[in-house]
């Protein structure tokens, strides 16, 4: 799958099913919804997603904030807030898990997706340790990634969509998610999240 890997933890049925149908008309790609902080846990570990939506309070206990640290603890993804409180001491309190942003209910589809393309890039450029290089990379991989595969691939790095990539290098979506096939391959990755993780693996 090459599309953008999104993982939606809320509680309220409805609001996730809303957040799901505006992402499955862009081009991210819902890998999973959990309602509770069990099924988040899981979720989370199981699900390989690139980005999390997090609400921040799930059955009536600010559990989102539990679901952070275990992000942090664990694994390196991008999350945002979801919530409908934005008083001073939840504010406070999210700070310190590091989210990747914080989004007040209600919101609409710009508001998501301009809070997802900040986020994306502010992680890959924060929060990721790497600069990425060509030659250093196919000396460490068996199949060379040729030129394109190696813009497209430092695309993914930085948190761009399939679209985003296209009109980037002028070319189809379809041509952008061959690459992305084909580094795959060359990686012997299957998402973007495992890709970005093996890649700071490989040269941090």
């Amino acid at each position: 799958m090459s599309a953008i890997r999104v993982l939606i933890i809320e509680d309220d049925p409805i609001i996730s099913d809303d957040i799901k149908d505006m992402l499955t008309s862009a081009d991210y790609f819902v890998v999973g919804i959990a309602y509770d902080k069990n099924d988040a846990l899981q979720a989370v570990d199981e699900l390989q997603p690139d980005l999390i939506l997090l609400d921040i309070n799930l059955e009536g206990e600010y559990e989102g904030f539990e679901i952070a640290e275990h992000i942090n603890k664990t694994r390196k993804i991008p999350f945002l807030y979801l919530t409908s409180y934005s008083s001073k001491n939840i504010i406070e309190r999210a700070k310190n898990t590091f989210p990747m942003g914080y989004i007040v209910k209600p919101f609409n589809e710009r508001e998501l997706f301009s809070s997802i393309e900040i986020a994306l890039h502010n992680f890959s450029k924060f929060v990721l340790p790497v600069a990425l290089n060509r030659d250093t990379i196919n000396n460490l991989i068996t199949t060379p990634l040729t030129q394109k595969e190696f813009d497209v691939l430092k695309g993914l790095y930085s948190g761009k969509t399939n679209q985003q990539l296209a009109d980037e290098q002028f070319v189809s979506v379809n041509t952008i998610k061959t690459h992305i096939k084909n580094i795959y391959e060359k990686l012997n990755t299957h998402t973007r999240s495992e890709t970005i993780t093996l890649l700071n693996e490989l040269l941090y």
